[in-house]
This record gives structure tokens, sequence and C-alpha cells, in this order.
């Protein structure tokens, strides 16, 4: 019966002579031994008892070899999806309401506290009652004014190319939404003021206005840098948005390109797209 062929492995069988007239164990270990036209996991050891004839041992030894290098590989290169965290420390990221509002309120506690003598410092007193007091009222109107920065989901392929791909607005765009604002009513206000106008003719009220929940930076399928904006539009329709796709192209333009689509329940996602692909930036 002709034997099958092994691969990766050789196996070499030598003849030794003995003087034993014992039958002989064998242990033969061949993790790395399989056939070539068999699909079951090889087991890894085998405990093979065989009697042989007197002053003759069979002993066979499999020697492993390395796989081919030139040999292709199956796998390819995947798109790396994975999210990244944002470590970055920024004062554009922290809230001043907050902050004004901690120290105000720290101060004239303690300086309330130390007047009437039940924390230590009474010569301080006054002085922390008298910074502590506007303090207060500053952090008060800053948190009520605040506008709190939107969630952002970047992708690791996305990010390598943020610096090269993205044109200046969408990094500007990018850096607006995802930190502290003081006076404004919603992110974006003032694009989407001209984008659907609020209150003209062909426009829509301003009370129906989407709102931006978040934004996401991915590469297409083409390998072109995009920045999705996420809105809750609870008045509006997908014709609402795609009839004004060419107006966030010009907006957010030049450079880019517009891709309207619908999301899941009232959301709606506007794909900025740069028209600087990760190859031309390369070349």
């Amino acid at each position: 019966m002709p034997m099958k062929s092994l691969s990766p492995t050789i196996a070499i069988a030598t003849l030794f002579h003995s003087h034993h007239h014992h039958p002989q164990v064998i242990l033969l270990n061949h993790h790395s031994c399989s056939l070539s036209h068999s699909l079951r996991p090889p087991r890894h050891h085998h405990l093979i008892t065989q009697s042989l004839p007197k002053r003759h041992r069979l002993k066979l030894e499999f020697l492993t070899r390395a796989a081919d290098s030139t040999q292709p590989s199956t796998a390819s290169a995947a798109t790396d999806k994975t999210l990244v965290t944002d470590d970055e420390v920024s004062l554009a990221k922290v809230s001043f309401g907050v902050i004004g509002l901690g120290l105000g309120v720290s101060l004239l506690s303690y300086g309330f506290g130390a007047y009437f003598n039940i924390l230590p410092g009474s010569e301080w007193s006054a002085l922390m009652l008298t910074y502590g007091f506007p303090l207060a009222i500053i952090g008060m109107a800053l948190k009520y004014a605040e506008l709190k920065p939107v969630p952002c989901l970047t992708y690791s392929d996305a990010q390598a190319l943020r610096e090269t791909c993205a044109t200046p607005i969408l990094k500007q765009v990018r850096n607006d939404v995802i930190r502290y604002r003081y006076g404004d009513e919603q992110h974006l206000e003032e694009a989407l003021k001209r984008i659907f106008q609020y209150g003209q003719g062909g426009g829509i009220p301003r009370r129906s206005a989407p709102i931006l929940q978040m934004i996401k930076e991915e590469v297409t399928e083409d390998g072109k840098y995009c920045l999705v904006l996420v809105f809750e539009a609870k008045a509006l329709q997908l014709s609402d948005f795609e009839k004004r796709q060419g107006k966030f192209t010009s907006f957010f333009g030049p450079g880019i390109a517009a891709e309207v689509g619908k999301g899941e329940s009232n959301l709606y996602e506007v794909r900025l797209i740069s028209n600087s692909s990760s190859m031309a930036s390369a070349s």
C-alpha cells in the first residue's frame, strides 16, 4: 500500500540492532506532522506497542521542518476598525462653569465659617467672601450658558488619515463640537441656520432644527477620510436632508463631498468625505 505524503514534516526510519528480547514500546511525538489530505487535527501523542524480531528494533524519529516561506498567506490585511480613546488633555474640554462655581462656593463656605470662628483664618474671611461671591456668580452664569461637547467615535485608520487627508474646515468642525462652548444654543448653529434657512421661504421652522448628537471619524471603502455628523431631527424627513446635500457640500467645502443617509429612529447622518485619499497623500 503506497504511503500518503506528509506535509510539512519528514519521517525518517532508522533500524537499530539490540540484544533485548522483549517487545519495544515506542513513543511518537508528531505534533507538527499532519497528512496533507486529512482535515482532522493531529493527536499529540501515540503509544505504539510493537513486537520486533530478536536483535532488531525499529526506531522512528520525526524531524520537523519549517513551513515554506514562499507559500502565499491566506489571511488578508483587514482594515483596522478599532476605536481610539480620546486621551488628549485640553482646557477646551474643561467646563469653566464648574471650575468657577466650585471655587466660588468653596471660598464662600470657608469665608463664612472663618467669619463666625467655626473655621480658622478669621483674618482672611473678608477676602474670601469678597472674591468668593463674584466667582460663584460667574460660575453659575457660565454653567447656564454652557453647551456640552458631543461624543466623538474615532477609528484608528481614520485617526491616521486625519492630519494628511482631512481639510482644515473638517478639522475645525471636529475641534469645535468636542469642546465646551458658551452662548450658543447648539453646535454648528450658524451652519445649520444657513443650510436649512430657519423661518425663510423654502426653509424649516427653527423649532424643527436638527440637533447634533455625535460625530464619527471613518475611512471610506476607497480610502478617503470621512467625518460623519449624526443629527436628531424628529420633525424632518430624509428628503429634507437630501435636497440640501449640495448646501452641505458648499458650506463645508472646498475639497469635500457630502452624502446623507438615514440612521436609527430619528437620526440622520451627513457624511463629509474628503476628496484627498490616502494613496494620493502617500504619493
